[in-house]
């Protein structure tokens, strides 16, 4: 009895074809699902300030933040900064990746051409028996390979480095957020500097009229030399603190450079005291850090790479149906290598289940899930700390706009006090230690409360960075 060659292998391929479909809606990899996370009203502490489904974090910086100065400076930043511009790359490197895992469905095709030269030994059976013991072979030759993906490992791979790039996306967000923050503080401690370095020149004017008035009162038997060697001191303090605080501003300037990615330099600037933000302190609802938080957002992304890696460990553990085919034209001689009858193919397609394998396989999926369990714990992690940082700067801004007015009840309390002891000390009423302590003490006020409006700006910045604010 003859047998149709031709048709049983039509009825293998049938069949291989019809167990890869029934195969494929098998698929061990599973689709993820966000986890049950601590997002509720208790995430941050809102104490006084009620929560609210609008954010100050969905504010524009440029709206935020209305120096012409710092404006300029923000904008500069996010052009050169360096790590901006190395997340940037890191973005673009991520992206050629996730091209490459969507194109993980297709089939892997190369061509190529060969010469093969045979020169056989004619001691050998064969060249014993030939005249001519040197053959030559031409060859034009495409390969084709192709994996069909039976348990949704090719979309695990696909989806792990989607999540990769997006987690890219996420660490850029982030740096332009801490960026704009970085830029916004460090202006403002300038600011603060600047204030503080006007008033103790201020206080240094003061402190040197002062020496040339005790003077005359020690002249005049009122006061001893002790008096007038305080106040010497306090006024060479006084000089010692403006150094001090000059060289802060140097310092400051030099930081304000790295950030914009600038060398060296001084920088215009307005001052402290038309410094305002205006925007209502709209915290969100808590949930609303998953969407807004550019770390939060990357450790859940981290997360996803993690899970769909761990569908992938898992999938190699099954057999994985391949399709292998070569074809081109092959010829002894040249002249005839493109002549119909130098054209071959070969198709073959089967199963491969890995056996043993050095525990290799194994290990890679108990690596992946330990893994992915760290992602989790990394993810929850970033979460409680993001709703802690909102309630520590809000908390901030409002110890420090509650203690502002106290200070400058403080400053004004102590200026009336040092007026009055030094005209007291001309009158003979009070000694000049009085009137040490009452201007060492104005002079701390003042530089205090110059601080505590920086304080209350920079926990503003604080309260933005935060809530995820800065990088729309």
């Amino acid at each position: 009895m003859k047998v149709n060659i031709k048709n049983r292998n039509f009825s293998k391929g049938a069949l291989i074809l019809v167990v890869a479909l029934t195969l494929q809606s098998c698929f061990v990899a599973q689709d993820y699902v966000r986890p049950e996370l601590p997002v509720s009203e208790t995430l941050y502490r809102t104490d006084n300030l009620p929560s609210d489904s609008v954010s100050i974090a969905d504010v524009s910086w440029k709206t935020l933040f209305t120096d012409q100065y710092l404006q300029q400076y923000i904008e500069e930043g996010l052009q050169n900064n360096m790590d901006v511009r190395i997340a940037i790359q890191q973005m673009v490197a991520a992206q050629a990746y996730a091209k490459q895992g969507k194109a993980g469905y297709l089939p892997s095709v190369s061509v190529g051409t060969n010469w093969t030269h045979q020169e056989l030994s004619k001691n050998t059976q064969f060249g014993a028996f030939l005249t001519d013991t040197s053959t030559d072979q031409f060859d034009v030759t495409a390969n084709l390979s192709w994996e069909a993906d039976i348990w949704g490992k090719i979309r695990s791979n696909k989806r792990a480095t989607q999540a990769a790039y997006l987690q890219s996306v996420a660490g850029h967000q982030a740096v332009k957020t801490q960026l704009i923050s970085s830029i916004a503080n460090t202006y403002y401690n300038l600011l603060a500097l600047d204030a503080q370095l006007e008033v103790t020149k201020q206080t240094i004017a003061t402190r040197k009229t002062s020496v040339e008035t005790i003077k005359a009162l020690k002249e005049a038997g009122q006061v001893t030399q002790v008096a007038v060697d305080q106040n010497v001191a306090q006024y060479n303090s006084a000089q010692a603190l403006q150094v001090d605080i000059e060289t802060a501003i140097f310092k400051t300037e030099n930081m304000l450079s790295i950030l914009l990615g600038k060398s060296a330099q001084d920088f215009e600037r307005s001052n402290l005291d038309i410094q305002k933000i205006e925007e209502n302190l709209k915290l969100g609802v808590p949930a609303t850090l998953l969407s807004n938080r550019p770390d939060v957002m990357s450790a859940e992304y981290n997360l996803i790479q993690s899970f769909e890696l761990t569908n992938v460990a898992k999938s190699n553990l099954y057999p994985s149906l391949k399709l292998t085919a070569s074809g081109g034209l092959q010829s002894l001689e040249i002249d005839k290598l493109f002549n119909a009858n130098s054209i071959f193919a070969n198709i073959v397609g089967g199963l491969t289940q890995p056996l043993f394998n050095k525990r290799a396989l194994k290990t890679q999926k108990e690596v992946a899930i330990a893994q992915q369990e760290q992602a989790l714990l990394q993810f929850k992690k970033t979460l409680l700390i993001a709703g802690s940082e909102v309630s520590n700067a809000l908390f901030s801004y409002e110890s420090e706009t509650k203690k502002f007015q106290f200070r400058e009840n403080e400053v004004e309390a102590l200026r009336t006090a040092e007026a009055n002891s030094e005209e007291l000390l001309k009158n003979g009423y009070a000694t000049y230690l009085d009137l040490l302590t009452a201007r060492q003490s104005a002079l701390s006020a003042e530089l205090n409360i110059i601080d505590s409006k920086l304080q209350q700006l920079v926990s503003i910045v604080d309260l933005y960075e935060a809530l995820g604010g800065g990088w729309r």
